[in-house]
Order: structure tokens, then C-alpha cells, then sequence
């Protein structure tokens, strides 16, 4: 590991989330302190990317740096062990660690960069076979993935009993900042009360979703690499589905079966209500932007939508 000096105070020494964010979205006020990183390992031009959780940058066509801020150590630590775990493991591209340091507090990652197109892009182009092709991959994929060890991994993620405690903690805060509607969000305890999906702990990368997918860019063409896994997990496999199932398969029952015979199980409907409890909980819940399906909002219930999410 390597820790450099120079370029530091491009870097704020302890920023909080929101000084994070502001600093994330100005590329300009931080292109310096990446560039230094990535000069030590290519002359290649830097390209930052304003998108993610972290600090991004393209490092010429074949390399990616990504810096983390402080707060999210745990995300740097994760994702070095998750990129360590799947590389040359899966059928599919994973990025390759090259080089990892630390700038004055902030962890970094050098990876190769996967060819490829963002899933979404491709994905409005497929025609319905297509798009179950692509879903019963990602089932596939997730199920690989899934089998394949923890080990000492787990010692880098929050303990799942732990993790859904602080997003029940947080989850009515959460729905009504991201504008749950109102006669959904006077139910939400009650309906939060009922079970949760179980099972083993399994490797969640939770990032099966169109925008951490790499397609080849042909509308009969195929998968072509998986990456981003800072904000994975370890626990119940069903919370890697909540991705595919709500931005790719919403409200289509051909493609939710897609899915699930690529993952190798029968979905069961009688269970879509834990399914859409999960997905409440999730790190990331955001309904109106991750459900694909018009006129989700006006489900006068959480078991009614739950329905007509997942048919």
C-alpha cells in the first residue's frame, strides 16, 4: 500500500456526507488530487466521471481510479475484497485490482476498465425476448456469485440482523424524503411488521441492476461485465434481486420467471410481500425512481402493489 502527499489539499481532510456530495458534483475541485494518484501508475489523461458514490475517474481507456471518501472506509474495504473474490471467477469480466493506496485519509482503488455499454442504454433497443435473455443472464449470474464463498468476507460487512435494525430505524424518514405517497406511507409500519425473506448468508453485491451491467452494445448480443460492489453486503440472497426485478422486470410476470429459472428456483408469489418489504429497507429505497412501471403510486396498498409489481 502507498500514501503520498503534494496534491492532498485538493482532498477535504474529514468531509461529512453533504460536504462529500457538494464536492462530488464539482469535478473540477478535485480532478487534481486524482490525477497525482493515477500519474503514478500511467500518463494516460484523466476523465472524471460525476456519477457514483465515490470519487471516479477514467485514467486513459483501460483503467478506472476510484477514491473513497473517509466515511465510506468500509465501502473501499469491501469492494477491494469483493473485486479480489470475483475476479477470474465468473463467467462474466470483473475489473482487476492493479493498485491500492490511501491519499491523506481517503482510500483508493486502481482497476482495469471493463468494455462494454451501461446496460440502460442498450436495454430501451432489446425486444421482449431479448430482454428475457438478458434477465435469465442476470439470474445466472447472481446465483454464481451467490455460490460462492463467504469466508472472511462477512468480517467486512454489518451483521444482517444489525443492517435491516438501522434501516427500520430509518425507513419511514427515508420513504417520505423520497416521496413514498402519502396513503402508502400512513400503512408503512404496519405492513414493515410483517417477515422478511431468509435464508443463508450469500456475497450481495446488490448492483444486478441496468447501470452496473455491461451489455456488448448488439441487440442480440450478450452480458459483458459486472462491477461496483462498495455497497455489498452479506446476507439473504433475495436482496439481489430487488435490482433486476424492479428496474428491468416490474409489472411483467414473463420476465420476472426469466429471471428466476436463469437463478435456478421458482419465484414464489406468495412471497412477494417480504420481497417489497426488502425492498423498503434497502440502502438505496427509492420507489419512484426504481420501479419501471407507471402508475405504481396509486396501489391503494402495499399488498396490492406488491401484485402488481411482480405478477
Amino acid at each position: 500500500m502507498t500514501t503520498s502527499s503534494g496534491h492532498a489539499a485538493a482532498l477535504p481532510a474529514n468531509p461529512d456526507p453533504a460536504a462529500f456530495d457538494a464536492l462530488h458534483d464539482e469535478p473540477a475541485r478535485w480532478r487534481g488530487a486524482v490525477e497525482a494518484i493515477a500519474a503514478r501508475h500511467s500518463a494516460a489523461a484523466v476523465e472524471p466521471v460525476a456519477e457514483g458514490t465515490a470519487l471516479v475517474a477514467f485514467v486513459g481507456s483501460d483503467l478506472v481510479l476510484k477514491v473513497y471518501p473517509p466515511f465510506l472506509s468500509d465501502h473501499f474495504a469491501f469492494e477491494h475484497a469483493m473485486l479480489q473474490r470475483l475476479h477470474g471467477r465468473l463467467p462474466l469480466p470483473t475489473p482487476r485490482v492493479l493498485a491500492r493506496g490511501e491519499e491523506h485519509g481517503w482510500p483508493w482503488l486502481l482497476m482495469t476498465r471493463l468494455a462494454g455499454v451501461p446496460l440502460d442504454r442498450v436495454w430501451p433497443a432489446l425486444d421482449e425476448a431479448q430482454r428475457r435473455a438478458v434477465l435469465h443472464r442476470i439470474g445466472g449470474l447472481a446465483a454464481e456469485v451467490h455460490a460462492l464463498p463467504v469466508g472472511e468476507i462477512a468480517a467486512l460487512a454489518p451483521r444482517w440482523p444489525d443492517f435491516v435494525s438501522r434501516q427500520r430505524l430509518r425507513c419511514a424518514a427515508r420513504q417520505q424524503r423520497t416521496g413514498l405517497p402519502a396513503h402508502l406511507l400512513a400503512q408503512l409500519d404496519g405492513f414493515l411488521d410483517g417477515p422478511l425473506p431468509a435464508g443463508p448468508d450469500v456475497l450481495l453485491t446488490g448492483e444486478y441492476t441496468p447501470f452496473n451491467l455491461l451489455h456488448d452494445g448488439r441487440t442480440d448480443g450478450a452480458l459483458a461485465g459486472l462491477f461496483d460492489f462498495g455497497d455489498g453486503l452479506v446476507g439473504p440472497a433475495a436482496y439481489d434481486w430487488l435490482g433486476p426485478l424492479c428496474f428491468l422486470a416490474a409489472g411483467d410476470a414473463a420476465r420476472v420467471d426469466a429471471l428466476f429459472d436463469g437463478y435456478g428456483v421458482r419465484f414464489d408469489r406468495g412471497r412477494r410481500d417480504e420481497l417489497l418489504r426488502l425492498l423498503l429497507l434497502h440502502r438505496y429505497s427509492h420507489l419512484p425512481a426504481q420501479l419501471a412501471l407507471p402508475g405504481w403510486q396509486d396501489a391503494p396498498d402495499f399488498q396490492t402493489l406488491a401484485a402488481r409489481l411482480w405478477p
